[in-house]
């Protein structure tokens, strides 16, 4: 029988994530090395237009406008942003070119399906299959020059908000949306300068549960 290492429960609750400089270095043999973090930024998510690294990409800039940046980013939790009236965000994105060699431009799809919430914090998943957040920013980068994409540039995005009882409402177990079903529900259409106060807005219409 294998024996089991018994380990405080409290040595086990969630990192507090400090957030880099990108100036840490490598270490071997308890010695610096001269690789650092930023050296591993470099190499790791220079591909802005890479659907992984643009998802993410996307939630810092809709953090940025919100002024909600200045921490780290927070890994599989069941919504990406929240305020501080306690207004959840989630953030979609999509986009018309792929890093890829492509034959024709990309079908804009978001995924809009209902989760078992997880919370990072505690490790404990909820019982309901919901969609987690009261908004939903759909990120658009609307680019369609492969030449010239640039994920940095926000006048390339257009921003699509809708509150989530819409989804709700028309798509309850939907697992994806189209563009042209996201246009139905007559959502805000933003550009960068606006998503901000837009949001606020909109949090200020919502009746929290």
């Amino acid at each position: 029988m294998k024996e089991t290492s018994l380990v405080n429960r409290s040595e086990l609750n969630a990192l507090r994530v400090e957030r880099k400089t990108g100036d840490e270095n490598f270490l071997s043999a308890d010695t610096k090395l001269s690789v650092t973090l930023a050296d591993f930024w470099r190499w790791s998510v220079s591909d802005l237009v890479s659907n992984a690294t643009r998802g993410i990409l996307a939630e810092f800039i809709v953090a940025n406008a919100l002024q909600l940046d200045a921490g780290a980013r927070t890994e599989w939790d069941a919504y990406d942003l929240k305020l501080s009236d306690g207004t959840k965000i989630e953030i979609k994105s999509a986009a018309y070119c792929q890093s890829w060699t492509q034959n024709n431009l990309s079908q804009i799809r978001f995924t809009i399906r209902p989760t078992y919430g997880w919370e990072s914090s505690t490790n404990l998943s909820s019982t309901e299959l919901i969609r987690q957040a009261h908004i939903y920013v759909f990120c658009l980068l609307k680019h369609q020059e492969k030449k010239t994409v640039n994920p940095l540039d926000l006048d390339q995005w257009v921003f699509y908000l809708v509150q989530a009882k819409e989804l709700n409402e028309r798509f309850p177990s939907q697992k994806s949306i189209g563009l042209s079903g996201l246009l139905k529900l007559e959502p805000l259409v933003l550009k960068y300068g606006e998503l901000a106060s837009s949001i606020l807005d909109m949090a200020k219409k919502i009746v929290k549960e």
